[in-house]
């Protein structure tokens, strides 16, 4: 098939973005498809050097041209650019000749902006990467957003949990199909260097404001992060968390670093995909919190960059969403609730790294494969 998928790449031109996007392109590429990756967002460039939105692409659209040139997809991106409507990577009539003969339109994030041309593609599917947030939005009346998620015709989510017994989050009249991030194996490779003996994760204080559904709000990850802000305190091992500001610049570094927490500015160490993965390489293995609204509402949601640090034979011990209904805990991967939950996996995991690393890698080839998945998501499409 021929098939469109699109993203945030150049949008967001700095840390682990790329990789969010990329892999399903990559992967559909390996599966024999004819693939191009389309950013048209119909929002104005962020400029990370400026901080700022701005009218001038060119610095998104040669990031984004270099990071598709390491990658070995050259010629297979189109990015429109918003200010001056103005097309790169591919002609304005070439683009609009490969959206009129795509089989099948990829939203990854519904950051994907719906012009007739792309409407027209036979197959579309909306993938809700945010779960809980999406669906309140949803059943709060916001039109813009049931217009643009309903004119879809396939609903996936990374809420894996959806549909069971303690899941909360309200379908909100859409059928929604799990799915979970795909990782291309061959861009994870094992290193035969030891980690640093400090565990890591990537995120942000704050993404964006709470949201209120059924007489609660539901946040960020800075409310589950105060829950385990404690942690270093409790044992020997080192942890260190590239996290970013997020709006507002509240972030308590003082008080974080107080706490034994070494915080690191993720746009001066992690500016692209490559210093990311080196990052996570480099690291002993992932530590991290979810999203409140991911963790309250028993949503299932798994990270894409968890997913990514197991390839690597990096072993992760994360805040349960209630993604342990669906992924093997105990080996190489770890779910905590608690302190003394999170504790015992970093206790595990430092008791026998060589193994849980090999389990981190298997647990990857079994779970995220991206042939695997992709596979898994065309079937359940119909497409």
């Amino acid at each position: 098939m021929r098939i469109i998928v699109t993203g945030l790449v150049g949008q967001y031109a700095f840390g682990g973005v790329a990789w969010d996007y990329l892999q399903y392109v990559e992967g559909f590429r390996q599966l024999g498809h004819d693939v191009y990756y389309l950013e048209d967002t119909e929002m104005w460039p962020y400029d990370p050097i400026q901080n700022t939105v701005s009218a001038d692409a060119s610095y998104n659209v040669n990031y984004l041209r270099g990071v598709m040139e390491k990658l070995g997809l050259a010629d297979r991106w189109i990015y429109r650019s918003a200010p001056d409507a103005s097309y790169h990577g591919q002609t304005e009539a070439a683009a609009k000749e490969i959206c009129a003969t795509a089989d099948l339109y990829l939203n990854v994030s519904g950051c994907g902006w719906l012009r007739p041309e792309y409407l027209a593609i036979p197959c579309k599917i909306f993938l809700d990467s945010d779960p809980m947030f999406t669906q309140v939005a949803l059943v709060s009346g916001k039109q813009d957003v049931i217009d643009r998620i309903r004119a879809h015709d396939k609903h996936f989510t990374f809420a894996e949990n959806i549909g069971a017994a303690d899941c909360r989050i309200p379908a909100a009249g859409f059928d929604w199909i799990p799915t979970r991030q795909p990782v291309v194996i061959d861009w994870w490779e094992l290193s035969v260097e030891a980690p640093r003996n400090v565990f890591t994760t990537v995120m942000n204080w704050v993404s964006y404001k709470s949201c209120e559904y059924n007489g609660e709000t539901w946040g960020q990850k800075d409310i589950e992060f105060l829950k385990f802000v404690d942690l270093p305190g409790r044992t020997p091992q080192k942890f260190e968390i590239a996290m970013g500001m997020g709006p507002g610049m509240k972030r308590p570094t003082e008080m974080l670093q107080q706490k034994g927490w070494q915080i690191i500015e993720p746009a001066e160490h992690l500016p692209d995909p490559w210093t990311y993965r080196e990052y996570l390489r480099r690291s002993k293995g992932e530590w991290s919190v979810a999203k409140e609204g991911y963790v309250k509402s028993r949503s299932g949601w798994f990270s894409c960059r968890s997913a990514c640090y197991l390839a690597l034979g990096r072993p992760c011990v994360l805040q349960d969403t209630g993604w342990s209904h669906v992924y093997p805990t105990g080996r190489g991967l770890f779910a905590y609730q608690s302190l003394n939950e999170a504790l015992a996996g970093i206790e595990a995991i430092n008791a026998d790294y060589a193994a849980h690393s090999r389990a981190a890698r298997q647990l990857t080839e079994e779970m995220f494969d991206a042939r695997k998945v992709l596979t898994d998501l065309i079937a359940k499409a119909g497409a």
